[in-house]
């Protein structure tokens, strides 16, 4: 330091010392600023593959290109289901989404978070609640579903606004007693909504049917695959070698 730096902290009472430990003190703060600020942009960035969204959201890069992050449908839901993210909690900060598991969808008629969408990020043509896709429910934990284990719970299976549409209960044999039924629950991924009823239920501390989001649960057949749908194919069809 120079003599006359020397001279200007000492005439504001500022020692060698202290000017060196109140400059590596900024210099800590401005590195946790900036870390803090590369994480968030990092975070805002990412997909989260978990986060389910509202009904009629559109897939989620579309989606999170539309949403521009106003909150209204969120006001709009009157059960309080949708939150925004914040950050670090998984999902990028601002959007909307639920967990079922605390409060699912509770499939109103009219839809209010889509009406309120000014963006288009929620599909205004979904006039039809049923014919959301906010996710596929999905048995994740036959280990732990008391159905498996011989025994019957139906609180899934009751609690689903489809029922007998979008889960049923499919009756088999119980190998492990030999004379008992099991009937276990079956999602049907065309019907189910994802409305998370069915995750919001479940009797386990953890349950074993949970939400995903559609492109999570579902598979998806290769390019090159040649898909044959036996049920549905008829001689006619094997005769012109499949060309119809």
């Amino acid at each position: 330091m120079s003599t006359v730096d020397q001279r200007k902290f000492a005439a504001k009472g500022v020692n060698r010392r202290q000017f060196l430990a109140t400059s590596a003190k900024a210099s800590c703060a401005m590195g946790l600023l900036g870390m803090g600020l590369t994480a968030v942009a990092k975070q805002s960035s990412q997909l989260d593959s978990l986060a389910i969204r509202p009904p009629g959201a559109l897939s989620e890069q579309d989606f999170l290109s539309a949403c521009v992050r106003c909150g209204l449908c969120v006001e709009a839901c009157p059960y309080d289901t949708l939150k925004l993210a914040r950050w670090f909690q998984g999902a990028p900060t601002g959007t909307p989404y639920f967990t079922a598991r605390k409060i699912p969808c509770e499939m109103c008629e009219d839809i209010p978070c889509v009406k309120a969408c000014p963006s288009g990020s929620l599909d205004q043509s979904l006039t039809d609640i049923d014919e959301s896709k906010m996710g596929i429910a999905v048995l994740i934990d036959e280990k732990n579903c008391l159905n498996f284990k011989g025994l019957r719970c139906d609180v899934c299976y009751r609690a689903c606004p489809l029922i007998d549409d979008a889960i049923t209960l499919e009756m088999q044999h119980n190998e492990r007693s030999g004379h008992h039924a099991m009937f276990l629950p079956t999602v049907n991924s065309d019907s189910c909504t994802g409305c998370g009823k069915c995750e919001h239920v479940c009797v386990l501390e953890e349950p074993a049917i949970k939400v995903l989001p559609t492109h999570i649960a579902l598979g998806k057949t290769a390019s090159h695959d040649t898909y044959i749908n036996t049920e549905e194919t008829t001689l006619e069809m094997l005769n012109k070698g499949l060309a119809l």
